[in-house]
């Protein structure tokens, strides 16, 4: 047998976990029920496609779409972090450590040490590749709240200025989708589904 496969077919079963992993955002298509990391991946990760003209520095798509499909794996071993719990997100950077050592660490270590360079670039926010997928991931979880009626925001009593606060790197990679986010906080406000 190929060891080099045998070892990218574990991890791709593992990461078969993320799809038990439930996120805060409720999905608007289905009722209502949690949205789960693997659909956000997916999800996330067409956006970047389809919004590519609205970054404001020139961006490799491609490497876009690898960053977004990557930046929450590490949610099979730490889980996910509620962007809204300062605490819980304190902690968090040493779980996600931990599991990108061990789940890239599944793989050949050629493979393995590119995909976690490029988690790691996802996760500083510096390239322009990673300012734009971290608007994206932050824009996106706004667009579901109001599209399901402020749900996750009244559930967890979100105010106005934590919106507008945890999500300004919205900014960083897309000057038209921060204005875009502002407009979705203010008339969530206007609708009684974020607190002022």
């Amino acid at each position: 047998m190929n060891s080099r496969l045998e070892k990218q077919l574990a991890l791709v079963i593992e990461l078969d976990q993320l799809k038990s992993v439930l996120r805060r955002n409720h999905v608007k298509s289905a009722g209502g029920r949690l949205e789960n990391s693997a659909e956000h991946s997916w999800h996330v990760a067409l956006m970047a496609i389809l919004m590519e003209e609205y970054t404001n520095e020139p961006v490799d798509i491609t490497r876009v779409v690898k960053m977004l499909l990557l930046h929450d794996v590490v949610e099979v071993d730490a889980g996910d972090t509620f962007v809204y719990d300062a605490a819980a997100s304190a902690k968090q950077g040493e779980k996600e450590l931990a599991a990108v050592a061990r789940l890239f660490g599944m793989l050949p270590e050629d493979q393995g040490e590119k995909l976690k360079a490029v988690w790691l670039e996802f996760e500083a926010g510096q390239s322009a590749d990673a300012k734009f997928a971290k608007a994206l991931d932050r824009i996106i979880a706004m667009l579901l709240n109001y599209h399901t009626h402020g749900q996750c925001w009244q559930e967890h009593g979100v105010r106005k200025e934590q919106a507008l606060t945890i999500n300004r790197c919205i900014e960083d990679g897309s000057q038209v989708l921060w204005e875009k986010a502002k407009q979705i906080v203010e008339e969530a406000v206007i609708k009684g589904w974020l607190k002022e």
